[in-house]
């Protein structure tokens, strides 16, 4: 008589065998730049800067907004949306672009206007979202950046533009490229107001944006590496016909040749923007 009865059956494993699998996915990074693998959690403590070369990752406008602003702000002008007043179509409808973005950031168009305090100082911020069609702008973006122009204006709050952007959106056509003027006219009106304005450039910040309000600050900061300029520097080397030099259109480079005022690491920037205010409105 057998004291043990063998089961032909397998041992059942409580958990599958593809949900034992170590999920490592996404908890890492490769730096762009020097090519170091970083924690994720790491660079985000470190606002996405590598620690190794100080590289300077994409922020999205959120993350922009969260690290100048002090805890709450207030959003202006959320559900403002674009129309697709010429029915474009290129590999695929303006309208369903629109959509895509719309879902997948949980946004209407590329730009937030917020409210709120920076080191304890009432400020008017936009921030710009690259990875909506590009940062680019139309009507929408235009107008959400004029609005908060005179909100600024009626508060007498500072204003501080974080530009992200590819440029004027094509897809609005001269809608889009009157959107240069609006702002800047706005902002005309907002210098003779005496209200500060500082203007924040990061990676990339080319096209309309850098012809229109970009450039337009009291203060014009850039960040370290950021690819600024109008025209791309493979449209210019085709253009002129010749090598353009190591780093052109990089916010050093525009620094040395006073197109900017100061290039501020990221991790600085709040603390530099607090102490700049502190001078323009003394």
């Amino acid at each position: 008589m057998a004291w043990f009865k063998r089961d032909k059956k397998s041992i059942e494993q409580s958990t599958p065998p593809e949900e034992r699998k170590v999920r490592t996915e996404g908890l890492w990074v490769k730096c762009e730049s020097c090519r170091t693998t970083v924690f994720r959690k790491d660079l985000e403590a470190n606002f996405l800067v590598c620690p190794k070369c100080g590289f300077h990752f994409k922020m999205n406008a959120k993350q922009r907004l969260e690290m100048l602003l002090d805890g709450r702000w207030t959003e202006h002008d959320a559900r403002m949306t674009s129309t697709d007043p010429l029915n474009f179509v290129d590999t695929k409808p303006y309208a369903t672009r629109l959509k895509e973005a719309r879902k997948k950031l949980g946004m209407n168009d590329a730009i937030i206007t917020a409210e709120g305090q920076l080191a304890g100082r009432p400020v008017v911020c936009c921030a710009m979202e690259f990875n909506f069609i590009g940062g680019s702008m139309g009507a929408v973006v235009g107008e959400k950046v004029t609005r908060g122009i005179e909100l600024a204006l009626d508060t007498r709050q500072p204003l501080i533009v974080v530009s992200c952007s590819g440029g004027a959106r094509m897809m609005e056509g001269t809608i889009s490229l009157m959107q240069l003027a609006k702002v800047s006219a706005a902002l005309a009106r907002l210098d003779d107001a005496k209200v500060p304005y500082i203007s924040v450039l990061t990676d990339p910040t080319t096209g309309g944006v850098t012809a229109s309000f970009a450039m337009l600050g009291d203060l014009n900061i850039g960040e370290p590496g950021a690819l600024i300029g109008f025209a791309g520097p493979r449209v210019i080397e085709q253009t002129i016909r010749q090598t353009l030099p190591d780093g052109f259109q990089r916010s050093e480079f525009l620094l040395e040749h006073g197109f900017l005022d100061a290039v501020v690491p990221r991790k600085e920037l709040k603390s530099f923007i607090a102490s700049s205010l502190d001078l323009l409105l003394s």
